[in-house]
């Protein structure tokens, strides 16, 4: 399966998307970075806007990838796919996430719109409601989005994609670890704080015991998000599924 991670927007969770709710939901899938800025991120493979030859390239040796295209990159990475006549054929699906921000919905409905132009329908696109307040219902929350999505067809949507807003996801940004691997982390925390004999260790202990309880929180949301998103119903995905 390979899809690509896109919005015009920047501080949507891409990032989040790509490498904590996909990736590790798609065996063997690797997260490929499109992005000119702030490209050394630990990421394995980085590739910029204007290769998109190489991306293209890339694209046909591997079977599974998400690919994280950053805002200063996804203008140029459209153009490109508009002058490489169907290159958008090569992704399987794209995932357009959103937060509640008036103008991230407006530039979300934008991307969408643009997908649209180049030939993607709206059966391969997939929204993901991000940093979603768990007191405000979706239909509420991104009203104008819904509206847009509602009046013109661009894309289906469903309201049980969503990921709810919480601060592991930034505890998480510089630990080296993945969600999994902080969840199943079998340190007895309780024990190594009660014979840490230093303050600044004991509180250092503390917060790996509460990121990990964070991390072994969101865990389950990120699952039933994955089902809601329905990757498996994507048009090639079903043409690569032998039928009975």
């Amino acid at each position: 399966m390979k899809l690509a991670v896109i919005n015009f927007s920047g501080n949507v969770g891409k990032t989040t998307v790509a490498r904590h709710l996909l990736a590790p939901r798609i065996p063997g899938c690797q997260v490929v970075a499109v992005e000119s800025i702030n490209a050394d991120d630990g990421q394995p493979v980085t590739i910029r806007g204007r290769q998109f030859a190489q991306l293209q390239e890339f694209l046909q040796s591997v079977d599974d990838v998400v690919v994280d295209v950053g805002a200063s990159n996804v203008e140029e990475l459209l153009r490109l796919m508009r002058r490489y006549q169907d290159s958008q054929e090569d992704f399987d699906g794209f995932v357009v996430p959103t937060v509640p921000a008036r103008k991230q919905q407006q530039d979300t409905a934008a991307t969408l719109a643009e997908l649209s132009r180049i030939g993607v329908p709206p059966e391969r696109l997939r929204v993901v409601f991000n940093q979603v307040d768990d007191d405000s219902p979706i239909e509420r929350t991104f009203e104008t989005l819904l509206a847009y999505c509602a009046s013109t067809g661009v894309a289906q949507t469903c309201a049980a994609a969503c990921i709810s807003f919480n601060e592991v996801y930034a505890l998480v940004r510089g630990s080296g670890q993945s969600l999994a691997e902080l969840a199943a982390d079998g340190t007895d925390y309780k024990a190594a704080i009660a014979n840490a004999a230093a303050q600044p260790d004991k509180l250092a202990l503390a917060q790996r015991l509460a990121t990990r309880r964070l991390a072994r929180g969101v865990i389950p949301e990120l699952d039933a998000c994955f089902a809601a998103l329905e990757l498996h119903r994507l048009p090639s995905c079903q043409q690569a599924t032998p039928t009975a």
